[in-house]
């Protein structure tokens, strides 16, 4: 039995909806229409005779993911019947995977380096959508759409190696980060929820589940109210089943918890054995791109990034493709200065993701140059990315058109700031009188006479010339 090392024990079963044209058993599309009930057909709505036929594509996405979570893969594909009774699955079973996973025995490491163990990685169908309209407890019926229904999902399930929310939240990070690698994930269409399995040592462990919780702050949230709850609780927890209510901030009871025994999984006859050949892997492997955890080894060895820095970089697919092309002709460290700090700040300002905007590394190369060579000062170069973001243009002609270089005659910095000291005495006298912040103020009227086209460093040391 494993041994724990906190009080809190957490295991995770992750449901990704991978991001196919049609569904895992029929040709209908994954998304389109939203009107209820409309991407269906025989299949996907379990009517009697129907025959499913599995998405290659699907298996090949989940190979992918197996492979990145470092799992070993199973020779065969066998599909199963999980069988029960409830309006979102009309044929009353769900076709997914029991007796062997396509992935087991895997890993993800955390952002601190803490190995989670990943038990099974195994594709099913998603059931359809329920809409309770006046909440889960509270609504006398429910609508059914069978829209989603028969989706490609893969679910993750961890080893119980999680011992806080946080470490839940982390866990969720890095694997949204694997998905978008692999590119086998729509973070913007897709699906991905959690069921989160939590006991703790007051309770004598005894674990409740808690379903369907969507996003990775809800998953913290959720975690830490049924923390509070079974401490407070502990000598009244059971073995159950859960629901969350994210509005209301808390847990409540959906069923005393059912085992794997109570779903009567049976192979399902309808779907053909599917071989897993070496070949077929080998193949799948060679498409896979370098991951996240991996370039942040290349970043910090090849070029010399603090960790951190790497790391934030490596977190986005496309911003670490990005850095990768700029540091061919750019120093590494003033790239992932400028991509990890100045880059994101504006991308977040204009509420963009990198994929949104046009920009691309030929107009960061360009003006990364500009400010290697001190031909424009970081001011004026924050101020051009910031229009980069809005449409790109040619760096270096518009430069050129607005005057912008920046100002490195030594004469002509002097004669600002000589301007300056005689124009604020009393900035001057507080310094000399040991204010140190008084110079800034100085400083910054030379800035201003200049329109941000000097370097504040050679200002310092120009007006501390002249007045001490």
């Amino acid at each position: 039995m494993k041994q724990f090392t906190t009080g809190i024990v957490i295991g995770l079963e992750v449901h990704v909806e991978l991001n196919t044209k049609t569904k895992l058993f029929c040709s209908c599309p994954t998304h389109g229409s939203e009107e209820p009930n409309t991407r269906t057909c025989q299949i996907c709505l379990g009517m009697p005779g129907s025959k499913p036929v599995l998405n290659k594509k699907a298996v090949e996405f989940a190979l992918k993911l197996c492979l990145a979570l470092n799992c070993g893969i199973s020779p065969e594909l066998i599909f199963s019947r999980k069988s029960y009774f409830y309006p979102d699955m009309a044929k009353n079973y769900q076709i997914s995977q029991y007796e062997i996973p396509l992935g087991k025995k895997g890993s993800l490491k955390l952002k601190d380096g803490k190995e989670i163990g990943i038990t099974r990685v195994h594709m099913e169908e998603d059931p359809a959508s329920l809409i309770h309209p006046a909440g889960l407890k509270e609504s006398a019926y429910v609508l059914v759409d069978y829209n989603r229904s028969g989706n490609p999902l893969v679910e993750i399930v961890t080893e119980p190696d999680l011992a806080s929310p946080d470490e839940a939240r982390d866990f969720m990070k890095q694997l949204i980060t694997v998905l978008n690698y692999l590119e086998i994930f729509d973070i913007n269409e897709g699906i991905i929820k959690a069921d989160a399995n939590i006991s703790i040592k007051e309770s004598g462990y005894k674990r409740v589940e808690i379903k369907n919780i969507t996003g990775f702050k809800e998953i913290e949230r959720a975690l830490v109210y049924e923390v509070k709850r079974q401490k407070e609780e502990a000598h009244k927890i059971e073995q159950e089943t859960r629901a969350w209510d994210s509005e209301k901030g808390v847990t409540f009871l959906l069923r005393k918890k059912e085992t794997e025994d109570d779903y009567g999984y049976i192979i399902d006859t309808d779907l053909t054995l599917v071989e897993i050949s070496k070949k077929w892997t080998a193949e799948i492997k060679k498409e896979m791109p370098e991951l996240a955890q991996d370039k942040v080894k290349k970043f910090v060895e090849k070029h010399k990034l603090k960790k951190e820095d790497a790391e934030i970089l490596a977190a986005e697919k496309e911003l670490a493709e990005m850095f990768e092309k700029i540091s061919e002709e750019i120093d590494p460290v003033l790239a992932a200065k400028w991509l990890r700090r100045e880059l994101v700040r504006v991308l977040n300002y204009n509420k963009k993701e990198l994929r949104e905007v046009e920009i691309d590394e030929r107009h960061i190369i360009d003006l990364l140059r500009l400010v290697e060579n001190k031909k424009i000062t970081d001011n004026v170069a924050s101020e051009i990315l910031e229009k980069l973001i809005e449409k790109p243009f040619d760096v270096n002609n518009f430069v050129k058109k607005e005057r912008l270089e920046a100002v490195s005659d030594i004469s002509e910095l002097e004669k600002y700031c000589k301007e300056a000291i005689a124009e604020n005495p009393k900035a001057v006298g507080d310094y000399r009188k040991g204010e140190a912040k008084a110079l800034n103020f100085i400083v910054g009227a030379v800035m201003k006479k200049t329109k941000g086209k000097a370097t504040p460093k050679e200002v310092n040391e120009i007006i501390l010339k002249f007045i001490q």
